[in-house]
């Protein structure tokens, strides 16, 4: 959900067989925490420490109802509540990077599977590929639409894979400046121009029918690379790209 200040809001809720004060303790003693929380975390009055990244602090605390604390820019909210014999976790968790959502779903969606076979006494599950759950993520949240303003189309993508292997699925090596693009870079109606601009695992950019495609490989969450994918076009230019840039997304998971 995007709040009214632009930043996006995630809420995802779990109910556990537990009561509440157990589920308190999971979720905010560091022995309990260490097991499934992403980070070591380490209250010290109202600061909170993390095992990486930025500081936090304390944002509200009331024993066995909420924990909120912030990560950076991040905020985290921890809400129990009574549900019959058991108790309703839920996380909200506000922050900036829209296109990310994925990626942190998928990653809570574990880490609430490991703190729910804590709390049962189960053997923790073993980290595995989250690929799959993140692109099922990716559709549940709407993050394939694409933009389309003035002409222009703009695409963001969160993938699943590292740059150099994004860069060897579009046959990226085979880019040249005054050469043809090729196959993965294109689009079905795009008109295909000679390669402008070529900076291998980051830039791709050839010239098209009234502008230019920029694809654009940056920094994402963490769970692989950022695509971002821009050029002239109407809405059935936006369809074509959001069809390829599908196309590549399934053939990471496959890759890997």
């Amino acid at each position: 959900m995007i709040r009214p200040d632009g930043r996006t809001e995630l809420r995802m809720s779990r109910r556990l067989p537990h009561p509440p004060e157990k589920v308190w303790r999971a979720v905010t003693e560091p022995g309990h925490l260490k097991q499934w929380f992403p980070a070591e975390l380490v209250i010290d009055g109202d600061h909170v420490r993390y095992g990486f990244g930025p500081d936090g602090r304390v944002l509200e605390l009331d024993p066995p109802r909420v924990f909120a604390h912030s990560w950076g820019d991040d905020e985290l909210r921890w809400e129990i509540r009574p549900d019959g014999d058991g108790s309703l976790l839920t996380l909200t968790h506000v922050f900036g990077d829209r296109f990310g959502a994925a990626s942190f779903a998928s990653g809570w969606h574990t880490c609430m599977a490991a703190l729910a076979a804590l709390l049962d006494g189960r053997p923790l599950p073993r980290p595995g590929d989250m690929g799959r759950l993140h692109e099922d993520y990716v559709a549940i949240l709407g993050l394939t639409s694409g933009e389309l303003s003035g002409g222009a189309v703009r695409l963001e993508r969160q993938l699943t894979r590292p740059a150099d292997e994004v860069w060897r699925a579009l046959e990226g090596g085979r880019a040249e400046p005054g050469s043809p693009p090729p196959a993965p870079f294109t689009a079905a109606g795009v008109t295909a121009g000679p390669v402008s601009r070529a900076e291998p695992g980051k830039i791709l950019e050839y010239a098209t029918g009234g502008g230019t495609v920029r694809w654009e490989l940056g920094e994402g969450t963490g769970h692989g690379a950022r695509l971002t994918l821009t050029g002239p076009g109407d809405a059935a230019t936006l369809a074509a790209w959001r069809a390829r840039v599908e196309q590549l997304a399934e053939a990471l998971l496959d890759a890997g």
